[in-house]
């Protein structure tokens, strides 16, 4: 098979015609419409629950809209491997996953809000919320029964598995300055980039094709490193408002990321000024300037798109197309959106 390039330009146009300028996302989500816009309208019903009050709390959250991320891989792998049935379901399951594990998070977080809009939790209360989201949980693992057989729900309970192992290990390291780059991955690995590997796999476990499978897991599992290190990233570089967050919240909490794990390697003292505490608002400007001019959110960027790279490479395995091609473009869109 001829070698895959790591990035692929816009084909098919005229010098000269006019055209339409579309989003990398928006040219991807064009590939597979009909099948996101079935995912979409099926949504609200897939979180629709025996008690009104888990539709309410569910619901609430898959109101406020999202990237809808996963799906949109779901059905670009699927296609890519020539699966031609069904995949509603396969496509809901991941993002029902994604939405139980958010009410988790932000009962755990206390996080205050979330798609712009205040954080489930604080509406419905910490109990709700989290009943709520082991319903998405069991729900997702069932859609994933319904249409992917069974090596594709057994790797989704594994995948729930991991999610919850990551939110521990983050719980714990919470606060902790040492902690290694090691530890940083292994808790983005399994509570971010376990679900995107899945969701790229899913269509391809449907249909049988191991091979693919396995190529769209490794796929999956760098680009979703690479897109947890990338909105780390974003924190840093003054385009936090793509995340609905204020530049430089996770300095101001010292979260642990890898632009903080970097930036401790070569500025002097900031190990030990953050180590005495919270830094006062005040002070917050200057600590993102000292990050951002060591270098160190340019170095954490270099190692997400080595990590898109690792990924892209996999895809060699599956046969060339347009769908193949859309994996490409928006593997490379989530880490240079930055820039």
């Amino acid at each position: 098979m001829p070698t895959l390039a790591l990035r692929t330009a816009p084909s098919g146009l005229q010098a000269g015609a006019p055209r339409t300028v579309l989003s990398p996302v928006a040219e991807c989500a064009s590939l597979v419409a009909d099948d996101l816009a079935a995912a979409e309208a099926a949504l609200p019903g897939f979180v629709a629950a025996a008690v009104p009050a888990v539709t309410d709390i569910a619901g609430y959250l898959v109101g406020a809209g999202g990237k809808r991320l996963r799906p949109l891989l779901t059905a670009l792998g699927a296609r890519a491997v020539g699966h031609h049935g069904p995949i509603t379901r396969l496509m809901c399951a991941g993002e029902v996953l994604h939405l139980g594990s958010l009410l988790h998070d932000d009962v755990v977080d206390d996080g205050q809000e979330r798609r712009g809009q205040p954080a489930a939790h604080r509406v419905y209360g910490n109990a709700g919320a989290i009943l709520a989201g082991d319903f998405c949980l069991a729900q997702a693992v069932l859609l994933a029964g319904e249409e992917g057989g069974a090596k594709a729900t057994v790797e989704l309970a594994r995948v729930v598995t991991h999610m919850a192992e990551g939110e521990v290990l983050q719980l714990l390291h919470r606060g902790d300055l040492s902690l290694s780059r090691d530890t940083y991955f292994d808790i983005i690995d399994r509570k971010s980039a376990a679900l995107i590997a899945w969701c790229a796999a899913a269509g391809a476990m449907a249909a049988g094709d191991a091979r693919a499978a396995a190529a769209l897991e490794r796929f999956g599992r760098g680009v979703g490193v690479a897109f947890q290190i990338t909105d780390d990233v974003l924190d840093y570089t003054g385009h936090a408002a793509l995340l609905g967050k204020q530049p430089g919240q996770d300095l101001a909490e010292r979260k642990l990321t890898l632009p903080l794990l970097l930036a401790f390697e070569r500025v002097p003292g900031l190990r030990t000024e953050l180590g005495a505490g919270p830094p006062r608002p005040e002070r917050l400007p200057a600590l993102l300037e000292a990050v951002v001019g060591s270098g160190a959110a340019a170095a954490a960027l270099d190692e997400a798109r080595r990590r898109v790279e690792d990924g892209v490479a996999a895809l060699a395995a599956i046969p060339e197309g347009p769908h193949r091609d859309g994996l490409v473009r928006l593997a490379w869109h989530l880490v240079e959106r930055v820039s």
